[in-house]
């Protein structure tokens, strides 16, 4: 009898553990599947994206209000078409601009959103439409390199 006992608690144990695991891998990847998931859907058109994914995160003052849901190419603009979903306690004026910004030098990328001062704010289903594209760090790298060739051919 003691025995049987034993084994229902260790048994409880483990079935909380792997619980409590399922949770956190939920946490981790950003599936959260429970609790307040209301939001309003935004999207913006950006030249180039970078490597902008789906389920990076959206801030704004470096906390996340939301996530990016997906990333479309238009056929007819020839731009990327990127799908956010905001969290409905967050609301942003009109005249915001999200902007596409890496964290740290080679750090994962995300759109960041700089609040406007436009009474209206969005509602589900707008579209941002001031946007800054992603900064090519070999594009910079490029550039500075032309200009350094350039100042030495001129000095010549």
């Amino acid at each position: 009898m003691q025995r049987a006992m034993i084994d229902f608690w260790v048994g409880l144990f483990v079935l909380l553990g792997i619980g409590a695991l399922l949770i956190l891998s939920l946490k981790v990847g950003n599936l959260n599947t429970y609790g307040n998931s209301k939001n309003y859907v935004l999207t913006g058109s950006f030249e180039n994206i970078g490597g902008l994914k789906v389920r990076a995160p959206v801030k704004s003052s470096g906390v996340v209000v939301g996530r990016v849901s997906n990333v479309q190419f238009s056929l007819e603009t020839y731009e990327a078409v990127v799908t956010m979903k905001i969290d409905s306690r967050y609301q942003f004026p009109k005249d915001t601009f999200a902007s596409i910004l890496t964290s740290g030098l080679l750090g994962e990328q995300f759109i960041g959103l700089a609040a406007g001062g436009d009474e209206t704010m969005f509602s589900d289903g707008d579209k941002v439409m001031k946007t800054n594209s992603a900064v090519v760090l070999e594009e910079l790298i490029g550039q500075f390199l032309f200009d350094k060739a350039a100042e030495e051919d001129d000095e010549l």
